[in-house]
């Protein structure tokens, strides 16, 4: 199998504003895998800089996991487990581009070989950057849908709630992208609580699983779900008890054969469980949305924030997603 990378720079519709920074274009890879014949799986690893990443680091990993592909894509563990160390997001690029040659071949969609209901996909969020509360605001009205997630971790966290709180009567979740403090989580989780939170996703550091503990016995009353902090299934154990429920990313895990071990470890643990995305394009948002009915909550409005995707997959109607029938991936070029 020959296993080639390409770069993408991606547009984003609005500045896309976090604690990590604020960024107005993303640079993804995709990973092309053709097995000589008539198929040719692709996958996405999207550049995550807050972990070190970079396009020219992922494209540079692909190139050189090329010799490791072998002949056969169904052996898929196997050739995971060939692969050197190297960022998650390469990994994640890899694993999509198997799965997808895999389920070309078979001819059949993802969703069948994990033998998962794609009529039991939970509705995705929509996700509000940081800016000024107004204009925040503005976005999640003109959005017009029924769960929105917003970035928090700045000095205006709360007039950026209740302001969107004031236009809508969505569902929120907010993301504080590990931007509070111990002694800010404690003060800002019971002031946020009246807009009628959700949950709460990374409120502290991700290295500070003894202060989600702290956090989470202070019984604030709104339900804390950890993203940075966990990566891997292994990452699950350690904060089983600090925190009720995870974020799963493909980007994170290595891809799709991780993260179902990370869903079948939260659900093993008790936890509720998010899928979510990094800045993905329909190539690996389509990919995780084939997990989506195992998990409670879904957040894969990646292709909603692109102004350029050059494929389309995962469809959206409203919040609702609808997976394509195509075998594998079933993503095509736009």
């Amino acid at each position: 199998m020959r296993l080639t990378p390409e770069p993408v720079t991606l547009n984003l519709r609005t500045a896309f504003r976090i604690a990590h920074g604020v960024s107005h274009q993303r640079f993804n890879v995709f990973a092309h895998l053709d097995d000589g014949g008539q198929h040719v799986g692709i996958g996405e690893g999207a550049v995550v800089p807050y972990y070190g990443d970079t396009q020219q680091g992922l494209m540079d990993y692909i190139a050189a996991a090329a010799d490791r592909m072998g002949a056969d894509p169904f052996v898929i563990e196997d050739i995971l487990d060939r692969l050197p160390p190297g960022p998650q997001a390469a990994k994640a690029a890899i694993d999509i581009a198997l799965h997808d040659l895999v389920g070309q071949r078979l001819g059949q969609p993802l969703y069948r070989l994990f033998g998962v209901n794609p009529h039991r996909l939970p509705l995705t969020s929509f996700t509000i950057a940081m800016d000024e509360p107004a204009i925040m605001a503005q976005r999640a009205a003109e959005s017009d849908l029924p769960i929105i997630k917003i970035k928090l971790g700045s000095d205006q966290d709360e007039a950026m709630v209740a302001a969107i709180r004031g236009v809508t009567s969505a569902r929120l979740r907010v993301d504080a992208n590990a931007g509070w403090t111990r002694e800010q989580a404690a003060q800002l989780i019971p002031r946020l609580k009246q807009y009628d939170i959700e949950f709460i996703e990374q409120p502290l550091a991700a290295d500070d699983v003894e202060g989600l503990r702290w956090l989470k016995r202070q019984n604030l009353g709104v339900p804390i779900f950890a993203d940075e902090s966990i990566k891997t299934s292994r990452d699950i154990a350690q904060h089983a008890d600090a925190i009720d429920g995870v974020v799963i990313k493909l980007m994170k895990t290595g891809g799709l054969r991780e993260a179902l071990r990370a869903i079948h470890s939260a659900r093993a643990h008790g936890l509720q469980i998010m899928l979510s995305c990094m800045v993905e394009t329909s190539v690996g948002v389509t990919a995780a949305a084939h997990l989506a009915p195992l998990c409670d909550y879904a957040d894969l409005d990646g292709p909603l924030l692109i102004a350029n995707d050059p494929y389309r997959g995962v469809r959206f109607e409203g919040a609702q997603l609808i997976l394509p029938d195509g075998p594998g991936l079933g993503v095509i070029p736009a």
